[in-house]
């Protein structure tokens, strides 16, 4: 298996629904839609690089999760974790997204990530753009494009809003800077975006979806993204903005293959139920972006290795790791990953690899295996609420030929359950009741 999931959502859409200035949503789908999920490197996506060896794409991979973490990061040494919004760029965006926006519609590829939550795109005129391939969103082109005012809700729940005046217009001002310096600006609008696949027989248009319109933008994007979509939990995310149409829920499942599609789902068909569910409840944080759980240990062959850190939870803020799909790799804090290490290296039997040669991004615990001969032991995660048994396939993944490698690492800044551990499991996240769902699921067969 490749073990790891980068995936593009290949989206197009039609039914119309309304918002108004207060962006509630009026009618909604009973049933539920699904689309479908393409691996990053599947020849069906635009990343796709027939030259790349296995190792060439794991480290690629493994640098999206290294340079992705530095945006979760401490206020300052010693702090409970605050964290500020991700940056996404070519090194640490692993989903893309195609939708249409406008009318006549506009086909846009953008960055799409559970971290983030304004959805932005390149728009005309281009003040200072960074180079895009495609053409880039002509806002004067559409009949559904408008401003939005300064006075609005829609305005007040854009983070760090201004505002400008064109002629006599108020006009709704957006900014959104990464810490690797990249900056996005521009205007504050509804527009018309559509979803839908051909493969699932589904074609929907929603009206008045918020977003940013954005004539300066510089910095490390990728040239095949025209902007970023938010599938965070904050209050101007797609998932949000569609949350009473598909009754606050979603879900996916990530299959361990590239070439396989795993599959997104809304509404009704995102309920997961059945034999073998856990439930879990979202922990509350201060970021209201991110989905945050609370992890109480795991357990190997035996032996628990207990969660602590040395920083209390402040007040009501109990969640200590995040389940993001935007990550390959899963981060522990290092005392507690080095605990976890000594228990799983004393079962495995394998040779260890400790060549550094080898190991590029470094790598804390690796074999010469493959996965057939691994054996390594399950390890059941302890989350507050409910375990989940993790095997082989989601916590060693092949680095290359005759290398298996631990999907867990030591970090120094926050707590991240990244896509291998998630591989063939369906996870439901309903922020109605606030609960994840996880069911052991072959996502191949979905």
């Amino acid at each position: 298996m490749s073990g790891y999931h980068h995936v593009l959502i290949v989206l197009s859409v039609t039914l119309s629904t309304i918002f108004n200035d207060n962006i509630y949503l009026i009618e909604a789908l009973n049933n539920g839609f699904s689309v479908e999920l393409i691996h990053r490197d599947s020849p069906k996506s635009p990343f796709y690089n027939s030259s790349e060896t296995q190792i060439e794409r794991m480290n690629n991979a493994i640098h999206r999760s290294i340079n992705r973490v530095k945006h979760f990061y401490p206020k300052e040494e010693g702090a409970y974790y605050e964290v500020i919004q991700a940056p996404i760029s070519n090194i640490n965006g692993e989903f893309l997204m195609k939708y249409s926006i406008g009318t006549p519609s506009f086909d846009v590829m953008a960055v799409a990530d559970t971290g983030s939550d304004l959805i932005w795109l390149q728009c005309q005129p281009c003040e200072k753009c960074y180079n895009h391939t495609d053409p880039i969103f002509d806002p004067s082109k559409s009949k559904s494009y408008k401003n939005t005012p300064c006075s609005s809700q829609a305005c007040r729940l854009i983070k760090n809003n201004s505002c400008t005046k064109d002629n006599i217009e108020s006009k709704c001002q957006y900014k959104v800077s990464y810490r690797d310096k990249s900056v996005s600006s521009g205007d504050v609008a509804f527009e018309t975006l559509s979803l839908g696949t051909n493969v699932t027989n589904f074609h929907a248009r929603f009206d008045r979806i918020i977003f940013g319109c954005g004539h300066n933008n510089r910095g490390i994007f990728l040239p095949k993204s025209t902007g970023i979509v938010g599938l965070g939990n904050g209050a101007t995310s797609l998932i949000s903005q569609l949350g009473a149409l598909i009754d606050n829920k979603f879900s996916y499942c990530l299959a361990p293959e590239p070439n396989i599609p795993s599959l997104l789902n809304f509404g009704e068909k995102a309920v997961v139920s059945g034999s073998g569910t856990v439930s879990i409840p979202l922990a509350s944080s201060r970021s209201p972006t991110y989905y945050y759980l609370t992890l109480k240990g795991m357990t190997v062959a035996g032996k628990r290795v207990d969660f602590e850190t040395k920083v209390a939870p402040i007040d009501k803020f109990t969640g200590n790791i995040i389940i993001d799909s935007g990550s390959t790799l899963s981060l522990l804090p290092i005392d507690f990953y080095n605990r976890l290490e000594s228990l799983v290296a004393s079962q495995i039997k394998s040779e260890r690899v400790t060549d550094p040669k080898l190991l590029r991004p470094p790598l804390k615990l690796c074999y010469k295996s493959s996965a057939s001969t691994l054996k390594a032991p399950p390890i059941t995660v302890h989350f507050a609420g409910a375990d989940i048994v993790l095997n082989q396939p989601n916590t060693f993944f092949k680095f290359g030929d005759g290398l298996m490698c631990f999907n867990f690492n030591p970090s120094n800044d926050i707590s991240i359950y990244g896509n291998i551990a998630q591989l063939d499991f369906l996870i439901g996240i309903d922020r109605q009741t606030k609960i994840v769902f996880f069911k052991p699921t072959k996502c191949k067969k979905l």
